[in-house]
């Protein structure tokens, strides 16, 4: 019978789906009195040695005391979690709070014992390493510190998974236990651990869709036509190298367009990997069901009928998620176009599109089908546009995104050695803080462009819930950037820059050599190079008579001048030129950019599709296409073969060295893909050397804490008083100038004479506050007779005295005045802004963003980026002011949000940065309780 302890309230916040190691979901749940069935039929699978390790002697069955006592918790000092799969335990863990004699303890101790029991059938697939994550969660949350376990010294797995967890802890041996004691929290050493974990398992979980043995497709129709039966043939004809199974429950034949056919997945002896799902929405749970028994590993989605319709597809979507991941599967959509693996080993086309595209080094992912055949196709095709081949190595469309997202795909791309650049269409970014943080990881090995859609006010389709975010939309971009995101605004430059990336090299730098035969078209490249803020070296008009050679010779010497980063080739059409003119200059260009490697080449043409076509002929890295055994060789295009070595002149390089030229059909097209690399490049070198966040001696965060808990158990979510404010930022070395109210003259003037002459009067009510231009503020009063003569002009002009709020303040150094300012925000996590106050940062917008915890570096890019940073740095003749104080004031607001998550807005405005230190005139703080799970949490899959 349970006791008043027992009866607390279930924290359903701690139950989450995982990804294991080996790509396979669990759920991880608090154990409660209802398991006790589930408890004992775990226990019975468990073998006779991992009782022994668990409780140090034969134990072959639970008593029913030891049943009562495992799932009866009263859910702060006794807690257990449990690891499901299909409803039943696959492990458990448990905590005991413990005083400092190892007896039973309650608040404040902050100690506890902790015990874990894996069944032997699914040890090795990470699951005790992310119940420890789990329950360290939820014991910090509980107040409990430290962990004690004891281990036998034979029991070494579970002795890694504490080891390995990256927690600092002690370890002793005692009476033939090892005793292990870890501090829970969190260290740059456990975090790491955490995320490398996830990224193996979410890469694991995504290989397992991308890459199957074995694929059934459910709902494949009896005659040709409709979704499934299309799909298995674009698996049939893609080659797919593994098993294909088609299955209908109305099927009579034993085979579907030459495919074993089948009524029902149960019917299929083998095991099948990937299920493509292609029947009425109402008849989805039952095919699911059945793939969970048969233990399918993913299924794509391809019905719809789920969150795009309304509020009942949306509970419909919920419950096929709830039903996937009760068995361990993933899933792509549901309302999905389907996914495409190119590898030549697999050659999996499992969706919508007809054809299956070339072979290449780019990966793909789109929320919308639509989107994803037009990029497809862009790919694809030849001529009308970017030309060229260039191919895909991967492909997601997810659909309704109800599971994976394109944050599994990019923990998949990663370090995927097939794919070199990833391309994304994105309709929304259901959670932007992990998005950012595996983009930021992402670029630093591969390019990462992205182009989203809904971004100006429109709403994001019913099938992508996200979190709503409070940043405008100029902010989310500069914070993508801040990533190593390549932010572009449509497809084309998606496709665009996403070529330039696989085909070139990175630049060193922004010079641009420009050359070609056409002087107006060089002059426009010039144009559009100076727009983009790349640095183009003049011209080099060769006339409209130029030869191959001559293309060659200037090619040449451009790639060798020390002054030149990057090459743009221009080239119109003479008159009857020939098909063989083409393949002359596209030699040509070939040759000379081959010699200097390390330069990216790009061309500019003008109807000049011959020599677009010569141009990406037999000169690509990507792997070659594989003809299907019923391919005719009439077929086979002439850019997937490569030419024989003897038509290649002698000096030329090997088609395996080779490099694709991309040709764009207008300059401003191929200069704004370029400018684009050129920022990522910078990025890159910027990213090698991140900087630091500084410690300064002078912050008292542990009496910080103390004044938040202090202030915050008045409520759940506070402003500040001026006092209370002042306070908590003079913690973090931040002092606010004094203000004094000023409810009548008097007080005004004896305000004054405390803080000394000459002083500031300014109105605070919220219509001037700010608002220096609305007359609301009286500068340099020297004397009394000066401020009751501004008392009474600003009382005469905006009303009364307790309708202004007017405050008298010291005289701060004259300078620039700044606003800084910090938000958590619920999508984008926390944000520090930086912009000039007045008109620059409110009516222009002139104001920059970096994600915290903010570097050195960070801090100093942060100031330098506003449009009217010079402004700082003595514009036209003015004193330089305080940069470096400047750059400090930021590392500490940054301090002091990343120290504090339960400060979740600070502004600093008006920030006077005089020539020699700043000055604080005004300051809000604003205070509210944090997440209880956040991104620094434990490894949870998002529920939508």
């Amino acid at each position: 019978m349970q006791t008043s302890s027992d009866r607390r309230e279930y924290p359903a916040h701690w139950e989450a789906d995982v990804v294991l190691r080996d790509g396979g979901t669990a759920r991880v749940r608090p154990i409660t009195v209802d398991d006790a069935e589930r408890l004992v039929s775990f226990y019975e699978q468990v073998s006779d040695e991992s009782k022994y390790y668990r409780f140090f002697a034969p134990y072959p069955r639970l008593s029913a005391k030891d049943v009562h006592r495992f799932t009866h918790h009263d859910f702060v000092d006794r807690v257990g979690l449990a690891a499901t799969v299909g409803g039943e335990f696959i492990a458990t863990v448990r905590y005991d709070r413990i005083d400092a004699a190892g007896m039973p303890a309650s608040t404040p101790a902050d100690e506890a014992e902790v015990a874990f029991l894996v069944q032997d059938a699914h040890q090795g697939r990470g699951v005790a390493s992310a119940l420890l994550e789990h329950i360290a969660a939820v014991a910090r949350e509980r107040g409990i510190r430290r962990f004690a376990a004891e281990v036998l010294p034979a029991n070494t797995k579970m002795i890694k998974v504490f080891t390995d967890a990256g927690y600092q802890q002690q370890r002793s041996f005692e009476d033939g236990v090892v005793r292990l004691e870890l501090d829970l929290e969190p260290t740059d050493r456990s975090l790491a651990v955490q995320r490398a974990r996830e990224q193996r398992a979410e890469a694991r979980s995504v290989q397992r869709l991308l890459a199957p043995g074995s694929v059934a497709v459910i709902g494949a129709g009896r005659a040709p036509g409709g979704v499934g039966r299309n799909v298995l043939a674009n698996l049939r004809d893609a080659g797919f190298t593994g098993r294909l199974y088609a299955v209908n429950r109305a099927v009579q034949d034993e085979e579907l367009g030459g495919v074993p056919a089948y009524r029902s997945i149960r019917e299929i002896a083998e095991p099948v990997d990937l299920a493509v799902v292609a029947v009425p929405a109402e008849h989805v749970p039952e095919v699911v069901a059945g793939c969970g028994e048969h233990g399918v590993q993913g299924l794509v989605v391809l019905s719809a009928g789920y969150a795009e319709s309304g509020t009942q597809g949306r509970e419909r979507q919920r419950e096929l998620v709830r039903q996937a991941r009760t068995h361990g599967m993933r899933i792509v959509g549901p309302n999905a176009f389907g996914i495409i693996n190119t590898a030549p080993g697999i050659r999996l086309n499992a969706s919508l599109a007809p054809e299956m595209p070339r072979p290449g080094r780019i990966g793909l992912f789109a929320q919308s089908g639509a989107i994803g055949i037009a990029l497809l196709s862009r790919l694809h095709r030849r001529g009308g546009g970017v030309t060229g081949v260039t191919g895909v190595s991967t492909f997601v469309s997810s659909g309704n995104r109800a599971d994976v997202s394109g944050n599994d795909v990019l923990q998949y791309w990663y370090d995927d050695p097939d794919t070199d650049v990833a391309l994304m269409y994105l309709e929304s970014i259901g959670n932007p803080r992990k998005f950012t943080r595996l983009a930021r990881r992402t670029a630093a090995a591969k390019p990462l462009v992205v182009v989203q859609g809904a971004r100006h006010g429109g709403a994001p389709p019913q099938g992508h819930p996200v979190r709503a975010t409070r940043l405008p939309q100029a902010t989310v971009s500069d914070l993508l950037r801040q990533a190593g995101v390549i932010r572009v605004d449509t497809i084309t430059e998606l496709v665009d820059t996403g070529l330039l990336l696989a085909r070139q090299p990175l630049p060193a730098g922004p010079r641009v050599a420009i050359l070609g035969n056409s002087e107006s078209l060089g002059l426009l490249t010039y144009d559009a190079c100076l727009a983009q803020g790349l640095g183009p070296l003049p011209p080099l008009d060769l006339t409209t008579g130029a030869s191959a050679g001559d293309f060659h010779a200037a090619l040449a010497r451009a790639l060798a001048d020390d002054a030149c980063d990057a090459v743009v080739v221009t080239a119109i059409p003479a008159v009857g030129e020939t098909s063989a003119a083409d393949e002359a200059l596209a030699e040509a260009l070939r040759s000379a950019a081959a010699a200097a490697p390390a330069k990216p080449v790009l061309v500019v043409h003008v109807e000049l599709g011959g020599l677009a076509d010569a141009l990406s002929r037999a000169a690509g890295t990507a792997p070659h296409a594989v003809p299907l055994p019923d391919e005719r060789p009439a077929r086979a295009r002439v850019e997937d073969v490569p030419p024989p070595d003897d038509a290649l002149p002698p000096d030329a390089p090997r088609p395996d060295d080779a490099r694709l030229i991309p040709a764009y059909p207008a300059a401003e097209r191929a200069v704004r893909a370029l400018a684009e690399t050129v920022r990522y490049a910078q990025w890159r070198r910027d990213v090698a050397d991140p900087g630091k966040v500084p410690e300064y001696e002078d912050i008292d965060e542990k009496g910080a804490a103390d004044q938040i808990d202090t202030l915050l158990a008045r409520g759940e979510g506070l402003t500040l008083g001026t006092g209370q404010t002042c306070a908590l930022l003079a913690r973090y070395g931040i002092p606010v100038r004094e203000a004094r109210p000023a409810p009548t003259p008097d007080e005004a003037v004896a305000a004054a004479h405390v803080l000394g002459y000459p002083v500031a009067l300014k109105a605070t009510a919220p219509h001037l506050r700010h608002r220096a231009d609305l007359g609301g503020v009286r500068l340099d009063l020297t004397d009394e007779e000066q401020l009751r003569r501004a008392y009474a002009e600003l009382t005469g002009l905006f009303g009364k005295p307790e309708e202004l709020r007017p405050v008298v303040q010291g005289m701060a150094p004259r300078g620039v005045d700044t606003v800084v300012r910090a938000v958590i925000d619920p999508a984008a996590g926390a944000v520090v802004s930086f912009g000039l106050a007045g008109a620059a940062s409110q009516l222009l917008g002139d104001t920059a963003h970096r994600l915290i915890p903010v570097t050195d570096r960070d801090a100093a890019s942060l100031v330098r980026s506003i449009r009217t940073a010079p402004l700082l740095f003595g514009w036209r003749g003015s004193a330089p002011v305080d940069v470096a104080a400047l750059e400090e004031l930021l590392l500490r607001v940054s301090r002091l949000v990343d120290d504090h998550p339960e400060v979740v807005a600070v502004s600093l405005e008006p920030v006077v940065v005089a020539r020699y230190g700043l000055s604080v005139l005004g300051a809000t703080v604003r205070l509210a309780r944090p997440p209880a799970r956040d991104d620094l949490g434990p490894r949870t899959l998002p529920v939508y």
